[in-house]
């Protein structure tokens, strides 16, 4: 009896420490599977899909390929935040790479007075010695400072064009730096002179490579304004600076905003440089055109510390009187002040004057008035040598009770007329005037401080003088887009026509080529094609051979003129590209023709980059590079028969 009752307790132990080992496995089984699960479902959900899991107890065991270190990382850090991270046992591998990634290419030179210098990663296929020749002969005599490393890696087609563009731009900047990589070159320069920027901007603009942006900061210096000049008219036709002058931007703004009030429309334009006779120069010419303003019209001259202000013939003296009193009591210290009010003249008199012509052809008719025989072989000697001997017809008559001062206006007055492209001068005892066309963006304010500076203080003259952009020999040459326009229209009204089945111009198409020369002429350096088009009669081969000897026989034709082909290639593209249908003998005539292509370059934009790229990148990114010339603007013509 007390036996049984042992073993039934026993019993009762023994069934109790099973179901619980029973439940612990079940248990067991169930975290496992949860973690197994929900891991592997969060590594789906961030794309993580080549990872593997596998739980083993409160062990959890991530396995797989990871593409790269970074996405390794991912993998673990996305585990973690579903179990414990220190639950989470890394098995994972890195996917091998045959190759590694290419470097980024890119070099930076410096050009000044003191040599070259060049820093910076180049492909091994660069040839180097080359380069460091042609850099050399920049230098002269100064020295080349090689910092550059190389690497054997594949690198983008554009590369040789930048690098070839930037050793081009740097024989024209003697001070400048210029940063190149295979789809950008940087090049920020300093020139002497806003003409000499300019024209440089143009010229680099003109010859950039498809496929390449180009970054152009070129800086000039502010000139060397000598005398200090500043003139504000105010008349019938309005309110207008005939030349302006400051020395700081905050000086410019305080003369321009004056000039509005006195009523001055637009914004005005005022010369920042060197040469102030004075830091209150801005103060000084703000009151002065106030007053101008005040006292209803007349003219305002600034030369150095030199003030002339004259008040139109209308002015009230009273008002006159009081308006200079106070601009007196109001200049800084430096500035002289000279007021005068013109008397209005007697109209029953005859014309006391001397006139000076110059037409668009450059002849000059020189009348009117001189004191003497020796002022007016002064004149005329003067005249001759500014515009050439044949060029002057002198017919003024000698008038003995001119003023003391007459021959010094006159030969003032010409010097002036020397400025414009045509014009004219008309002096008069009490006046200059000064009216043309010119192609000097800056002749106004030339000759304003010529005029100023010549005549002296009290002198009255009047400018006006208009800027002509195509007379301009650098804002005149036309952009790229216009050059290819003007030989689209070339072309479209006459044709290039060859002798049958051969490369040789015709005599009628002589004429086409000298046009289309000229145009290449004023456009200076383009980066353009000569594309050699047939029909698809005859012979693909045969056909390729002739459109490319048709080509380059039309650039033999322009270096026959003396053009500069250097930037000018020609390519004979066959029967492949035809706009028109070849089954019809008018389509066939127009497939067969010579086209200028203009290489536009390609626009580029920066790629996005993830954190994570644009931490662990070292590569390059490549730049695809424009050279469908079907894509490019071109301007056709038709041939003969082959």
């Amino acid at each position: 009896m007390r036996l049984s009752s042992v073993a039934v307790i026993a019993a009762t132990f023994a069934l109790a420490g099973g179901a619980s080992l029973l439940g612990a496995n079940y248990s067991v089984g169930v975290i496992e599977a949860n973690s197994e699960y929900s891991v592997r479902q969060a590594l789906d959900m961030n794309a993580l899909t080549w990872a593997e899991v596998q739980a083993d107890g409160l062990q959890v065991f991530v396995s797989g390929t990871a593409p790269t270190e970074a996405m390794r990382f991912h993998a673990l850090t996305t585990a973690g935040t579903i179990v414990d991270a220190s639950r989470v046992i890394d098995q994972m591998q890195i996917e091998s790479t045959d190759s590694a990634i290419a470097p980024r290419f890119s070099i930076e030179i410096l050009r000044n007075d003191s040599g070259i210098s060049l820093i910076g990663l180049i492909p091994a296929s660069t040839d180097r010695e080359a380069l460091t020749e042609q850099l050399g002969e920049m230098a002269g005599q100064k020295q080349v400072t090689d910092l550059l490393e190389s690497a054997d890696y594949p690198v983008a087609d554009s590369w040789d064009l930048a690098l070839a563009y930037s050793m081009r731009a740097l024989y024209a900047l003697p001070r400048a730096k210029i940063s190149i990589d295979a789809d950008r070159v940087a090049i920020i320069a300093i020139s002497d002179s806003p003409e000499e920027k300019h024209a440089l901007e143009q010229k680099l603009r003109n010859q950039q490579p498809p496929g390449v942006a180009v970054t152009l900061d070129i800086a000039a210096p502010r000139p060397v304004i000598t005398p200090f000049t500043l003139r504000f008219v105010m008349d019938d036709d309005g309110a207008r600076f005939d030349a302006c002058s400051a020395d700081t931007e905050t000086a410019r703004d305080r003369i321009l905003t004056a000039a509005r009030a006195a009523g001055l429309d637009g914004n005005g334009d005022c010369t920042i440089g060197l040469g102030v006779p004075s830091p209150n120069w801005g103060q000084a010419a703000e009151r002065a055109i106030k007053t101008l303003g005040e006292i209803g019209g007349g003219t305002l001259t600034f030369s150095d510390a030199d003030i002339t202000l004259v008040g139109a013939t209308r002015t009230n003296p009273a008002i006159f009187d009081n308006a200079v009193g106070e601009l007196e009591n109001a200049l800084p210290e430096v500035f002289a002040l000279h007021a005068s009010l013109p008397e209005t003249q007697d109209a029953s008199k005859g014309p006391t004057e001397f006139i000076g012509t110059l037409s668009p052809e450059g002849l000059v008719q020189l009348r009117g008035r001189v004191s003497g025989e020796l002022m007016r072989n002064a004149a005329q000697s003067l005249a001759q040598a500014r515009f050439g001997a044949d060029a002057v017809h002198m017919s003024a008559r000698i008038d003995e009770k001119l003023p003391a001062n007459w021959p010094i206006r006159v030969l003032t007055a010409l010097e002036a007329l020397s400025k414009l492209s045509n014009g004219a001068v008309t002096v008069t005892p009490d006046l200059i005037s000064v009216s043309g066309k010119t192609g000097n963006p800056d002749a106004s304010s030339e000759i304003s401080r010529f005029l100023a500076d010549k005549l002296g203080e009290g002198e009255r003259f009047a400018i006006d003088v208009e800027y002509l952009k195509k007379l301009d020999p650098i804002a005149g040459i036309p952009k790229p887009e216009e050059c290819e326009d003007e030989i689209k229209g070339i072309l479209g009204a006459r044709k290039i026509n060859f002798e049958p089945g051969s490369a040789t111009p015709d005599a009628e198409s002589r004429g086409v080529i000298d046009d289309i020369a000229a145009v290449l002429d004023r456009c200076g350096e383009l980066k353009m094609e000569i594309a050699g088009h047939t029909d698809s009669q005859g012979r693909e081969g045969m056909n390729a051979q002739l459109s490319q000897d048709r080509a380059n026989a039309v650039l033999t034709a322009l270096r026959e003129r003396r053009v500069l082909t250097g930037s000018l290639s020609a390519v004979g593209y066959g029967e492949t590209r035809p706009i028109a249908d070849n089954e019809t003998e008018e389509g066939r005539e127009t497939n067969r023709r010579i086209e200028f292509n203009l290489f536009r370059p390609a626009p580029t934009a920066p790629e996005p980059q993830t954190t994570l790229e644009s931490v662990a990148q070292n590569g390059d990114v490549d730049a695809e590079q424009a050279n469908d010339g079907a894509d490019q603007g071109a301007a056709t013509t038709e041939g003969q028969t082959e």
